[in-house]
């Protein structure tokens, strides 16, 4: 039953995971089980699966028509920003490793792992001109209104001063609950920040950062850090070591992006 329970917390975390995601998440929680179990828990628990929403698809072709003919110049006044976690030893699907005969256990073809891996919630912000700022939450703080509205006034305001100055930028984030609190909103507009959107629900395809989290995940990865410490001490040094190249083809990647959208008219793109 215990476990049970755990399998619901999961599946809620994350409503759109395959079984063989939840089946790994399960298994880091310390319960043994296959994706095909897994599946079988969801069918006991009568879970369904249903495609995206009507509206999801509607209010991607309103976002296509706000922003459809954009030009790169356009999106190199936007900062996209999320939030995103980091797991100690993650665990990022099968891994294979090189090995001679008697090699099974050497140290090097040993892959670390634990059964509760520490994990580290960030938030951060990227441009056309490069990285902006990167936080990391304090341990057991929770992504509330007033944590946002902090980390906005200390990390979103100083991007913007340096990177724009007096020149007009636009801000974006997605619709969390703590990033559409009334707060928020009025927050901002009392700062005079101009909000991209409305940002389309359901919609990680059309916000570059997403790429960004993934090659910076691969980059800390390779550092294998062993301990919480140097999890985020990798976290920053590989944060501010992507370079602007690579931050700009990104952004200017949200013409084809945009278009896709026209093109699936309205379904989730490639990217």
């Amino acid at each position: 039953k215990c476990q049970d329970r755990l399998l619901k917390r999961i599946q809620l975390r994350d409503r759109s995971a395959t079984s063989a995601e939840l089946a790994q998440e399960w298994q880091q929680a310390g319960v043994s089980a296959s994706a095909r179990t897994m599946a079988w828990c969801q069918e006991g628990q009568q879970r369904s699966h249903f495609s995206p929403k009507k509206k999801t698809i509607r209010d991607r072709l309103i976002f296509y028509k706000k922003y459809g003919e954009w030009t790169a110049e356009d999106w190199g006044k936007v900062i996209f920003s999320d939030e995103a976690s980091f797991r100690l030893f993650r665990a990022s699907g099968k891994r294979l490793v090189r090995r001679r005969k008697g090699e099974r256990y050497h140290q090097s073809c040993v892959m670390p792992t634990v059964k509760h891996p520490e994990t580290i919630h960030v938030w951060g912000c990227f441009l056309s001109k490069g990285v902006g700022s990167l936080t990391i939450l304090p341990k057991n703080t929770a992504m509330s209104k007033e944590w946002y509205q902090n980390t906005l006034q200390q990390q979103l305001l100083p991007t913007i001063q340096q990177q724009f100055g007096e020149e007009q930028c636009i801000f974006q984030h997605d619709g969390a609950p703590c990033h559409k609190a009334k707060v928020i909103t009025k927050w901002l507009g009392d700062q005079n920040v101009e909000i991209l959107g409305p940002w389309p629900g359901n919609s990680p395809d059309l916000n570059p950062i997403e790429n960004l989290w993934s090659i910076l995940k691969r980059r800390v990865d390779k550092q294998k850090p062993t301990n919480s410490d140097k999890l985020q001490e990798v976290i920053m040094k590989e944060w501010v070591a992507i370079s602007q190249d690579l931050a700009q083809k990104l952004i200017e990647s949200m013409t084809s992006r945009i278009a896709e959208v026209l093109k699936k008219k309205g379904q989730h793109c490639k990217y």
